[in-house]
């Protein structure tokens, strides 16, 4: 299957491997010329047969809106554009809106696994109409784990960010319960290796994750995090959960409580921090501060 990819950088561009790898041919678009298989969007879609897909794979908010508009002009009736970056989902319904209004088919996906994707695959919540998605399956196969879970059709338009955002609140609240124990575990005297605490329990108990298995390899890197300033920041969709959890009066305690604690971390060096600063520089090469960097 022929696609169009926009955005080349650390998830997009072993998107695209991915998907070389598994026989598709994808054309790659990014601003940074050094990664592109093109000089501009308008080449991209000149190079692709219809009816045409354009995966698009930038920061949410302004640039997507910017990309998508570029697209809405450049498509055709019958061509479809995915959004595959952390867009909010109200901004998918906009978008399908404005697509629809020239024939232009949209759907949504939620995609998961950070800088491993390429080797590991990618988990992918996907939003929109039935018979547009199934036109996009072999695409979501060849970029999904294998085996027989990891891709699901959430529902309609919204339903796959919707679902990646939920993803994304419980991620906080698992990052937020690790770094929590890890602190314990290095104030008090009796515990004197605790990496080695955090190696034990993944294999036989009840909390190992691949987050833990990260967790070990970030404290293998640096055994006490010392060269990891207590700060961490946060996308959006943590803040998009609890939003969401407020309009449809669902508690989210342990959510919300995790995202307060990244807004507590930019006052102070956070120990804490410093796990969860290592966990998202661990699964997503999310960037990180040193020890000793003042907040300007």
């Amino acid at each position: 299957m022929q696609i169009g990819l926009v955005g080349l950088g650390k998830m997009g561009g072993n998107m695209r491997e991915r998907l070389r790898n598994a026989g598709h041919t994808v054309v790659g678009y990014d601003t940074n010329p050094e990664r592109a298989d093109v000089d501009s969007l308008v080449e991209l879609v000149d190079r692709l047969d219809r009816p045409r897909a354009v995966w698009v794979m930038v920061p949410a908010g302004g640039a997507t809106q910017h990309v998508i508009d570029q697209l809405a002009t450049l498509l055709k009736p019958g061509d479809t554009v995915i959004d595959g970056g952390n867009s909010r989902w109200t901004d998918d319904e906009k978008h399908a809106e404005e697509l629809g209004r020239r024939g232009i088919n949209f759907v949504d996906a939620g995609v998961s696994g950070g800088v491993w994707g390429l080797k590991n695959g990618y988990a992918l919540m996907v939003g929109g109409e039935k018979e547009t998605v199934d036109d996009l399956k072999p695409v979501f196969d060849a970029l999904k784990p294998d085996g027989p879970y990891g891709y699901v059709h959430a529902g309609r338009v919204g339903a796959g960010h919707f679902s990646k955002m939920v993803h994304n609140g419980i991620e906080y609240a698992m990052m937020q319960a690790y770094a929590e124990g890890w602190e314990l575990l290095e104030k008090v005297d009796s515990v004197d290796n605790v990496r080695e605490v955090f190696r034990s329990w993944q294999e036989g108990t009840v909390i190992r994750s691949w987050l833990l298995d990260l967790a070990v390899n970030a404290l293998d890197e640096d055994h006490h995090l010392e060269k990891l300033r207590g700060y961490a920041d946060d996308s959006g969709e943590g803040r998009w959960t609890v939003e969401a959890a407020i309009d449809n009066a669902v508690p989210l305690p342990a959510i919300t409580a995790s995202l307060f604690a990244r807004f507590a971390s930019r006052q102070d060096d956070s120990p804490q921090m410093k796990m969860i600063a290592a966990l998202r520089n661990q699964f997503g090469g999310h960037a990180v501060e040193a020890a000793g960097k003042a907040e300007k």
